[in-house]
């Protein structure tokens, strides 16, 4: 069995929770805010697919405005194809595509700031363009990266990852609130986890790695240690252990996390709780 590297991060979020879907199969009514992450999620793995084009095409030097206006055109045309796609998703959360669009537009801005940025930074060092400019740029931003580990029983898809020469930084993109020091415990043991699949994958070793708040633009940098793979292996066989299991975990006791939970009704109702117990785990 392997195990998604998502549900390291729902598993210290609320175990009780986890148990619901996965094993009860319960699902969470659409959220806006899943819906629009999917929209990010497939606009970014479609940017990575259109990475190699758009700098093989820059045969000569130009101005970081210019290299600015070429991904803000390439990046807003993938933006608009993914809420295309998901369009019967967003009227489920009563969202138009314009809204979208609205929401969605600065974090892919930001994005394509960043790749023309590092364009820009490369050719004015180096004075290469066109193919030779694609295999010597670096650092290389891959997105969307898909990593899976027999050893690890754990599967995932990386947000970014930046390569420098022979060195791998995994980086995850969050929304939502940044915590006022370091990063949230659940964002950590997910860079963990990316960490130690990145090793495998490239038989490197993983140094470093980086959760970007997105909301407040913020990098949050975390550095990977030996403990790292113990601590994760571990959070890995209680989860199999509770896909397995027939005890329902205890309440997370956060009544912020309970106000904002799709589940809580059916999590709070004893006898409907009691009832799917008996259908799912005869």
């Amino acid at each position: 069995m392997k195990i998604s590297v998502s549900l390291l991060s729902s598993y210290l979020y609320c175990s009780r929770k986890l148990f619901l879907e996965k094993v009860l199969l319960l699902e969470e009514p659409p959220k806006e805010s899943l819906v629009l992450g999917s929209i990010r999620h497939e606009t970014y793995d479609n940017i990575n697919k259109k990475e190699e084009e758009i700098v093989t095409s820059i045969k000569k030097r130009t101005t970081l405005e210019n290299l600015e206006v070429l991904y803000k055109q390439n990046y807003l045309q993938i933006l608009r194809k993914a809420i295309a796609n998901n369009r019967k998703r967003l009227e489920e959360v009563n969202i138009n595509m314009l809204e979208a669009y609205k929401k969605s537009f600065p974090f892919i801005m930001e994005e394509s700031s960043i790749r023309a940025n590092n364009i820009f930074n490369f050719i004015k060092t180096n004075n290469v363009f066109g193919d030779e400019l694609w295999q010597k740029l670096t650092p290389k931003i891959l997105s969307e990266l898909r990593v899976e580990s027999e050893e690890l029983k754990l599967k995932g898809i990386i947000d970014q990852v930046h390569v420098y020469d022979n060195e791998y930084v995994p980086f995850e993109l969050k929304t939502g609130r940044t915590p006022s020091d370091g990063v949230w415990p659940s964002h950590r043991i997910q860079i963990a986890a990316y960490s130690l699949l990145l090793q495998e994958k490239f038989n490197k070793q993983i140094k470093e790695g980086f959760v970007v708040y997105l909301d407040s633009k913020e990098k949050r940098h975390i550095t990977i240690n030996p403990f790292m793979k113990q601590e994760v292996k571990q959070i890995v066989d209680d989860i199999i252990a509770l896909l397995e299991s027939k005890e329902l975990p205890d309440f997370c006791n956060n009544e912020n996390k309970c106000k904002k939970c799709g589940l809580r009704q059916t999590c709070y109702n004893e006898e409907e709780i009691n009832n799917l117990l008996k259908i799912r785990i005869a």
